[in-house]
C-alpha cells in the first residue's frame, strides 16, 4: 500500500502581514499531482489543517477544493486535528463527506480503526486528535486507564500520559481488527529539531515532549506538528508543513513522505519535494551591503529578512528596503559592535566627563550599544557648543 503523508497545512496562516492562501493553494495542487502520479492509495495528514480555530470562510474553501482533488485521484483521504484546529469545526460535517474521505477529531473513536484493505489485506489506520489532557478527561474511555505503567495509575494531566493512554486504546484496536497498522498523532515527540519560535511556543501552550517509545506496536506512525522533515526511526517520521511559514524554516525542505508498506509491515519511505513558490533569504551585514547590486540581483523575487549590522539605525530601513527587494518582510538592526561587561556604566562616564563634549558622548554611547559620536558628530557637538557658548557671552 502506498501512503502520503503531510500534515501542518495552517491554512489561513499569514506570513508577516502577508497572506499564504495563494501560495498554498500552488503547492497543495503540486501535491495532489503527486499523489496521481505516484498511484497514492491512501492520503494522510496529520493535524493542524487550519492555523486557526475559527477560520475564515477562504480557508474552508481550499480545504475544500483540496480534499476533492484528492478523491478525485481515486486515493482515499484521513484527516486528523491539530492544536491549531478547533476539532467541532474541522470535524463538523464528518458524517456528510463522501466516501473515502475520514476526518478524524472525536477522542472516543481512537480504538476504532478505518480499514483500508490491499492486495495484501487489510491495513488499519487508527487517527489520534490532538488531545488536551484537561478535556479528553471527561470522556469515559479517558478515565478508565489503560496504561497505567506509564500513567501510575493517576489522573491524565501531560502529553506523553495521554498520547501513552491513546496508544493502549490503539493497541487494544489492533488485538480486536489483526493486520498491518498505521497510527496518525499530532504530538511533540522527544529528540526532534524545533524551529526556533516557531513550534516552541505552540509547546508552551499545552504540548509537551512525548517519548517516541510510546508509539511501540505500529508499523507506521505519521506525526504532525514539527514543521521540518524528521526520521526519528525507520517507522516513526515528520513530514513537515509544506509552506514555509518562518525565516527560521527557510533551510527545511518542503515535501511528504512517499510510505510503502509492504505485505509483512516493512516500511520503505521516499522523500517527495514540494515546490516553494517564493524562496525565504535572510540578509546579514552592513544596510550598504544589503543593498548591492549583487544582492538585489540575486534575491530580488524572494522573502527577504534583513539584518543590518551597522552600529547606528538607519532612518526608514524598510522603506528604502522595499524600493530594491518588493517583498522585504522583515528587518532587524543587531550591530556587530555590543557593549562589554567591563565597560563603565552611564553614571561611572557621566562622573568622570570634564566638559560637555565628553558628557554627550557618552550619552550617545549609553543610547547607542557603546558606539560613541563620529567623527563627523564630534564636530557639529563643537560648532553647537560654540556657539551656545558665543550666545551666552553676548547675553
Amino acid at each position: 500500500m502506498k501512503i502520503l503523508h503531510t500534515s501542518d497545512w495552517h491554512i489561513g496562516r499569514t506570513f508577516h502581514g502577508h497572506s499564504t492562501l495563494e501560495a498554498l493553494a500552488e503547492v497543495l495542487a503540486a501535491l495532489v499531482v503527486q499523489v496521481r502520479e505516484n498511484d497514492v492509495d491512501v492520503v494522510v495528514v496529520a493535524g493542524d489543517v487550519f492555523d486557526s480555530a475559527t477560520p475564515a470562510a477562504p480557508a474552508y474553501t481550499l480545504l475544500t477544493d483540496t480534499l476533492v482533488a484528492l478523491h478525485a485521484t481515486g486515493a482515499r483521504v484521513i484527516v486528523t486535528s491539530g492544536n491549531h484546529d478547533s476539532a467541532a469545526r474541522l470535524g463538523f460535517q464528518a458524517r456528510l463527506l463522501r466516501d473515502g474521505i475520514h476526518v478524524v477529531t472525536d477522542p472516543r473513536t481512537i480504538g476504532e480503526p478505518i480499514t483500508i484493505d490491499d492486495a495484501d489485506g487489510p491495513v488499519r489506520f487508527f487517527g489520534i486528535p490532538y488531545l488536551e489532557p484537561a478535556i479528553v478527561r471527561q470522556y469515559a474511555a479517558f478515565q478508565t486507564l489503560t496504561d497505567a505503567g506509564a500513567t501510575g495509575g493517576r489522573p491524565l494531566r501531560t502529553q506523553a500520559q495521554t498520547l501513552s493512554h491513546a496508544m493502549g486504546l490503539v493497541r487494544a484496536g489492533m488485538a480486536e481488527h489483526p493486520g498491518r497498522s498505521v497510527v496518525i498523532a499530532h504530538c511533540f515527540a522527544a529528540g526532534v529539531d524545533a524551529t526556533a519560535g516557531l513550534e516552541r511556543e505552540i509547546r508552551q501552550g499545552g504540548i509537551d515532549m512525548v517519548p517516541v517509545s510510546v508509539f511501540e506496536g505500529a508499523d507506521y506512525v505519521a506525526l504532525g506538528h514539527i514543521h521540518g522533515r524528521q526520521a526519528l526511526t525507520e517507522r516513526v517520521r515528520y513530514a513537515g508543513a509544506p509552506l514555509h511559514y518562518s525565516f527560521g524554516e527557510q533551510h527545511k525542505p518542503r515535501g511528504s513522505w512517499l510510505v510503502d508498506l509492504s505485505a509483512d509491515g516493512a516500511v520503505d519511505a521516499q522523500w517527495l519535494e514540494l515546490p516553494v513558490p517564493r524562496r525565504l533569504v535572510t540578509l546579514t551585514g552592513s544596510f550598504d551591503e544589503i543593498l548591492s547590486a549583487e544582492n538585489v540581483s540575486a534575491h530580488v523575487d524572494d522573502w527577504v529578512c534583513a539584518v543590518y549590522t551597522d552600529d547606528l539605525p538607519q532612518t526608514e530601513p524598510m522603506r528604502r528596503l522595499r524600493e530594491k527587494y518588493l517583498f522585504c518582510a522583515l528587518v532587524q538592526h543587531e550591530p556587530l559592535r555590543s557593549a562589554s561587561v567591563e565597560e563603565r556604566s552611564y553614571s561611572e562616564r557621566l562622573r568622570t566627563a570634564a566638559t560637555d563634549e565628553e558628557r554627550i558622548d557618552a550619552f550617545l554611547a549609553h543610547v547607542r550599544n557603546g558606539a560613541g559620536a563620529t567623527p563627523r558628530e564630534q564636530e557639529l557637538i563643537r560648532e553647537v557648543l560654540d556657539d551656545r557658548a558665543l550666545a551666552e557671552a553676548l547675553v
